[in-house]
């Protein structure tokens, strides 16, 4: 058995999440949750444990339960062909995993990995793009070193009389009290800027928790599907799922900007996608960094664990956001400069324009 990682919300604990996200939220597809973690999850017996079969195993487990192969156009029979031609029984462990990584990599796709004990093969976007987030910048020179902290969220209120939270990862669980006594606190502001800028995700029910704070109503928040059997395009007729405002505590419905970046990954993809959709909400900076799959995890006779995109969620007009969900305003911070923030200074000028008009 391969030892284990922890990479936080990259490696994330996929199981868990469905269960807590999709068995609240879909109750009729709990028969195909059960199948999908006994056998997601599950060692491949069917191959052997050499170079050659570790290698069709984890050819074989992506084609049967990945689900991105149609959207992405990928022919991943062509891939095998190609891929396969690099393996022999004679490669090292190191060799094979660099062949698979290079293989998975044709995917595209920031929730696919391959996890051994030397390393975690990724393709994450992220990497490729301007950075567009400086947290000292923002601690420096807006906030001056004054801010409060709670449940994973920095937050304080500008001098211009909007507030500002900033939430570095989905994985830090939200309480709800946390949660009245941050909003509370802001309640007196213009308006509020959310910045999840660099947030590679987590947990959706955290997603579902700060939503909720932002609706005044039951809103619809997307779609979910599910593979229903090992063909490419095997995938279940997708299922809404809605968010409610939490009941018995503080809400902001006053103006909201949503700062994102390439860094906004997978939860955090989910959640600017659901707050574009709001009507007092303005997203602002980069496209965010896709994911929409949600990850599920399985093993290689060898030990080695490939995690993959396997049920995906839609927005609220039924389009998937693997690629990521495209700001409202476009700007990219000038890296030459180390006392501001474009992206910021543009959601509290966006923030005054309304406060103005209104």
């Amino acid at each position: 058995m391969a030892s284990a990682f922890n990479y936080n919300e990259f490696i994330q604990p996929a199981c868990q999440q469905f269960v807590e996200f999709v068995v609240k939220k879909m109750k009729k597809i709990i028969f195909f949750v059960v199948v999908l973690l006994l056998t997601g999850c599950a060692q491949q017996d069917d191959f052997e444990s050499d170079q050659v079969g570790n290698f069709e195993a984890l050819w074989s487990i992506m084609d049967e339960h990945y689900s991105f192969f149609d959207y992405k156009q990928v022919n991943w029979d062509e891939v095998h062909q190609r891929y396969r031609a690099l393996v022999s029984n004679k490669m090292t462990d190191r060799e094979l995993f660099d062949v698979c990584g290079e293989m998975l990599k044709e995917l595209r796709d920031g929730h696919t990995n391959l996890i051994a004990s030397h390393d975690v093969s990724r393709y994450w976007i992220w990497e490729q793009w301007p950075v567009n987030y400086d947290e000292r910048i923002i601690d420096e020179h807006y906030l001056n070193f004054d801010y409060k902290m709670a449940c994973g969220i920095k937050y304080q209120i500008l001098p211009s009389n909007f507030g500002y939270m900033y939430y570095d990862s989905f994985m830090s669980d939200i309480g709800e009290g946390n949660l009245d006594l941050i909003l509370s606190y802001l309640s007196t502001a213009d308006g509020l800027i959310i910045d999840v800028r660099n947030n590679g995700g987590g947990l959706l029910t955290n997603v579902e928790k700060l939503v909720s704070r932002f609706i005044g109503e039951k809103t619809l928040a997307g779609y979910i599907s599910h593979k229903t059997g090992p063909g490419h395009n095997e995938l279940s007729k997708p299922y809404a799922y809605y968010f409610e405002p939490t009941k018995n505590h503080i809400h902001y419905l006053k103006p909201v900007v949503v700062l994102a970046n390439r860094s906004s990954f997978s939860a955090t993809n989910n959640f600017v996608s659901i707050m574009k959709s709001l009507g007092n909400v303005t997203i602002v900076g980069d496209t965010t960094g896709g994911g929409c799959g949600l990850p599920f995890t399985s093993e290689l006779p060898n030990g080695w664990r490939v995690r993959f995109s396997s049920c995906p969620i839609m927005d609220n007009k039924g389009q998937l956001t693997e690629f990521g969900v495209a700001p409202d305003v476009r700007v990219d911070m000038n890296e030459n400069d180390r006392t501001s923030d474009a992206i910021l200074d543009e959601a509290i000028n966006i923030l005054t324009n309304s406060s103005i008009n209104h």
